[in-house]
């Protein structure tokens, strides 16, 4: 018996290792489409590598020596994708660790360690953001027909960024929110976060609150809240492009995608002093290390913060006149 599952396990291909492995992820994990689907590109580049350099199709075959010549041709890529692919790689070889107790996983022998620069992320003023709602309330106002499907569309709009700035919501986030997840009589939203966990975020803004009424009366979206013209739900890219054409419209240099409201959100909290505890629950982290890159303070408060609370200042070491005259003789 043991012999003819060491016999199966040897003859198993890299293909079959990875499609039982996505389906693992899929089915038993519940992993969500997004991490799959990058499990399945990493996955698979790294099969179509072993198969054209080494001519192996046998999962077991995969060697130490192969998996460093793998990591030296990714490592062209930018180190967080670089990192994303070795995190693929470290979680389909455990997995098969896993499933084969005598089997020697080959990436436990190789010491990785890759370094993603720190680079500050972008954040608006708050002069830039009222710039921006303006434009939209601006944009929809043009169009003053309550039933046209363009007036629809521009209250749709005002109310996507809206609700970015006014929850620091991720955009994949805020597209899968459901109807039955925009409580308007209350003033919250239930959100639907990374790995299924769910968090409640209070809207506390009269405006905020009037305008998702008011989209919410004359869309009478049935699933999603947000949809596009064919009832369907409002994808990701589209966001990105209505924000992309705002800024080219208002000719601002700033690079402002959806994320920046998030990163707004968070820093503008930070900056009126609200505990990073609490802004940490806001976005949704697991861990406070990930909300501490929200903890850079723009020029402007460092400003503040040095002209009133730094302790030189304090300090009375000029001398007087009469001091400096008695010295200049």
């Amino acid at each position: 018996m043991k012999e003819t599952i060491e016999k199966q396990r040897r003859n198993t291909t890299i293909e079959e290792v990875i499609n039982d492995f996505l389906s693992h992820c899929k089915y038993e994990k519940g992993l969500s489409e997004k991490t799959i689907k990058a499990y399945n590109v990493d996955c698979n580049q790294l099969k179509a590598f072993i198969y054209e350099d080494f001519q192996i199709s046998h999962f077991i075959l995969i060697t130490k020596s192969m998996l460093k010549s793998y990591i030296q041709v990714i490592s062209s890529f930018k180190p967080k994708t670089v990192k994303r692919k070795i995190a693929s790689l470290k979680a389909l070889f455990s997995y098969y660790e896993y499933e084969n107790d005598t089997y020697v996983n080959p990436i436990r022998k190789i010491k990785l360690q890759v370094k993603e620069p720190k680079v500050l992320p972008t954040v608006m003023q708050s002069n830039e953001v009222e710039m921006i709602l303006r434009y939209f309330y601006k944009t929809r106002e043009q169009n003053t027909i309550c039933n046209n499907y363009t007036y629809l569309a521009r209250t749709r709009d005002v109310c996507v960024i809206e609700l970015l700035f006014a929850t620091g919501i991720r955009v994949a986030e805020l597209c899968c929110l459901l109807c039955n997840d925009v409580d308007i009589e209350n003033g919250s939203i239930k959100v639907n976060g990374k790995g299924s966990k769910e968090r409640v975020i209070q809207i506390c803004s009269p405006d905020v609150l009037a305008i998702l009424k008011e989209y919410k009366s004359y869309a009478n979206p049935q699933t999603y809240f947000f949809i596009n013209r064919l009832g369907n739900r409002l994808s990701e890219q589209s966001v990105r492009l209505l924000i992309k054409k705002c800024i080219k419209d208002l000719q601002m240099t700033k690079k402002i995608t959806p994320h920046t409201f998030r990163h707004t959100f968070a820093t503008l909290l930070l900056e009126k002093d609200v505990d990073i505890k609490y802004i940490q629950t806001l976005l949704g982290h697991s861990s406070i290390v990930t909300t501490q890159i929200y903890t850079h303070v723009n020029l402007n408060k460092q400003k503040e913060i040095l002209l009133n609370k730094h302790p030189r200042n304090e300090l009375r070491l000029k001398p007087s006149v009469n001091a400096k005259a008695e010295n200049d003789k």
